[in-house]
């Protein structure tokens, strides 16, 4: 079995040109699709539980993503929505700390000049070039990726650009949710690149698979063939899916004809979890984010908990790692992995992931709390929770509801041991409390839908 599991490590290395570590200035490649469940895959996330990939949507290209790389059983979004996640990934800083939840004197300025991806990459290496394709998606200020250091991008996009709620789906579309659009400059910027001999940074965001549901017509007419499984089984949907994993599977292929994996990592993620329900959607058995409770906009692990996977130098293809990691955790590791010298900002929440990485996914993540918290108020409901070890506890601070569950033997969060874990429960809702009140995060609904206009396309 080990000299099975040696020749598989070989032949990818081979295929791919992957070799060592890399040189000292690595590409880096993210992938970020849209409301994608932990469970939107073929991909099976734990390997010994069935229950952890889709019953019927077929994403092989997501699956070589985990067989040439280390699939992380634990990832996490910095949000359950949108705009919050999009934010935190550029600056590795929770939500909490984000305009999007209060208003704050100065905080766009700040914004505008204090430390993201692309002025921390430029800051190491003048050459590197920084691409954003797809869904942008700021809001309030409308930052735009340019005013953030972005060499090329789409300008300022969100949800109606890929075709947001109520435009019309489910639909056959030509080039639906822009997948052909935004895949093809994306390899476009990455010949040109390899062609300069530039390093890089790119970052496609899908903007599937948000609603409304587009799709090709040719996806949607192979996937009805299909029997539909418990939790999953609505053909126009799986074909959206399908297309967006289509995608994928272009710029691996591009990236291994050039031969840049020897010398880049690549990154995928959701920017929050599934929604709980599909329009028009078939009722099905089971719920569709199962064995994860709730989905979108929820702080349970429905909400948050994403599919994340790694591949690239020094990362073992076909590891799994049982290790929480975040979107927060991206900008550090990047300026670990590109040689960034200078200490990181005392407000930066995430830690490098490099260690993990280099080491079959075993190790620790250091980040500047040994904890992990998500947040959001004033134009959503209050709620916070806090991941602590295998403990996590939920907090809706309108009920004054406090909920605490052990991750390793409750993955459904169906037993709240609040009651029972009395001194638990006290000490992760002071660090909760302590931390949110050392950043000056709002704690209250304090607008409604009606003032947030530049909330629209949620």
């Amino acid at each position: 079995m080990k000299e099975r599991t040696c020749l598989a490590v070989l032949t990818v290395q081979l295929l791919t040109g992957f070799s060592g570590y890399g040189s000292e200035h690595p590409n880096f490649v993210v992938i970020l699709t849209d409301d994608q469940s932990w469970v939107g895959s073929s991909l099976q996330i734990i390997p010994e539980d069935g229950r952890t990939r889709s019953d019927y949507f077929q994403t092989p290209h997501i699956e070589r993503l985990a067989e040439m790389g280390m699939r992380f059983t634990q990832g996490y979004s910095p949000a359950a929505s949108c705009c919050p996640t999009r934010r935190s990934i550029q600056t590795g800083q929770t939500p909490a700390r984000h305009e999007y939840h209060s208003d704050r004197k100065g905080w766009t300025a700040t914004y505008l000049r204090q430390l993201n991806i692309p002025r921390m990459l430029k800051s190491v290496h003048a050459g590197y070039q920084a691409a954003h394709f797809g869904k942008w998606d700021h809001r309030y200020d409308e930052v735009t990726p340019g005013e953030q250091g972005y060499d090329v991008s789409d300008g300022y996009t969100g949800n109606g650009t890929g075709g947001s709620k109520g435009t019309g789906g489910p639909a056959a579309r030509p080039d639906p949710k822009r997948i052909d659009t935004i895949t093809g400059r994306a390899l476009d910027f990455i010949s040109g690149q390899h062609a300069s001999g530039n390093p890089f940074y790119l970052q496609l965001s899908h903007y599937a698979v948000h609603l409304d549901i587009f799709y090709n017509q040719s996806t949607l007419d192979h996937l009805r063939k299909r029997s539909a499984g418990r939790k999953h089984g609505m053909p126009e949907f799986a074909a959206m899916t399908a297309d967006m994993d289509a995608s994928i599977g272009r710029i691996l292929d591009r990236l291994t004809e050039l031969k840049l994996l020897r010398n880049t990592y690549l990154i995928f993620l959701s920017d929050n979890g599934g929604r709980n329900t599909i329009p028009k959607a078939p009722k099905m058995k089971e719920a569709r984010n199962a064995p994860l409770r709730d989905g979108k906009h929820s702080f349970y692990e429905g909400g948050i908990r994403v599919p994340f996977i790694v591949l690239g130098p020094g990362v073992k293809p076909g590891s799994v790692s049982t290790v929480p990691v975040t979107g927060l955790d991206i900008l550090p590791t990047l300026a670990d992995l590109a040689g960034y010298r200078k200490p990181l900002p005392e407000s930066m929440d995430g830690g490098s992931m490099r260690s993990v990485f280099h080491n079959a996914g075993q190790g620790v993540i250091r980040r500047a709390r040994p904890f992990l918290v998500f947040h959001q108020a004033v134009d959503r409901t209050a709620i916070s929770a806090i991941r602590f070890g295998d403990f996590k506890l939920v907090k809706n601070w309108k009920k004054g509801q406090l909920e605490l569950f052990d991750l390793s033997k409750d993955l459904s969060e169906s037993r709240d041991i609040s009651r029972r874990n009395p001194e638990k429960t006290r000490k992760l809702h002071g660090m909760l409390t302590g931390f949110l009140e050392e950043i000056g995060a709002a704690t209250q609904q304090t607008r409604g839908k009606k003032k947030g206009a530049n909330l629209k396309g949620r």
